[in-house]
């Protein structure tokens, strides 16, 4: 006997408008659940590593951007990622500027050697002197 399976369309309209009806339920639940992702997230790296590294063997990244193509990342940026991206980036806003400023006083802080005439290869030794800042300031070292 066959299973009694809802259409696609019926099942993604019922998906769309219980998920709507949700957002309460879904804020409450993530609003508490802060420590026990980081708990649990943190333990998990060796099993994120495995998983990685299965996906690299088997070719997953490569076949997913196949399988997504050219048209649905263009649509999908264009449509909800354009009506998105400016309250995302006014509510990644303080913490950007918390991640950023270690970096901006990095380059701030800097002693830079003196600018050279243009094509100069000393003028590389400023670029470096930048560069070098920023990794060390990144690794910690």
């Amino acid at each position: 006997m066959a299973i009694n399976v809802k259409d696609a369309g019926t099942a993604a309209t019922k998906f769309v408008q219980r998920a709507q009806a949700a957002a309460g339920d879904y804020q409450k639940g993530v609003s508490a659940a802060g420590q026990q992702w980081q708990t649990n997230t943190a333990a998990a790296q060796d099993t994120w590593a495995q998983g990685v590294q299965a996906s690299i063997s088997n070719g997953s990244y490569v076949k997913g951007v196949n399988k997504a193509g050219a048209n649905k990342y263009a649509s999908a940026a264009s449509g909800k990622g354009a009506q998105r991206y400016p309250q995302g980036v006014a509510t990644a806003g303080p913490a950007w500027q918390e991640a950023t400023a270690p970096y901006l006083q990095t380059i701030a802080s800097l002693n830079l050697p003196p600018r050279r005439p243009k094509g100069d290869p000393g003028n590389m030794a400023r670029v470096q002197a930048v560069t070098s800042a920023l990794r060390a300031k990144k690794v910690g070292s």
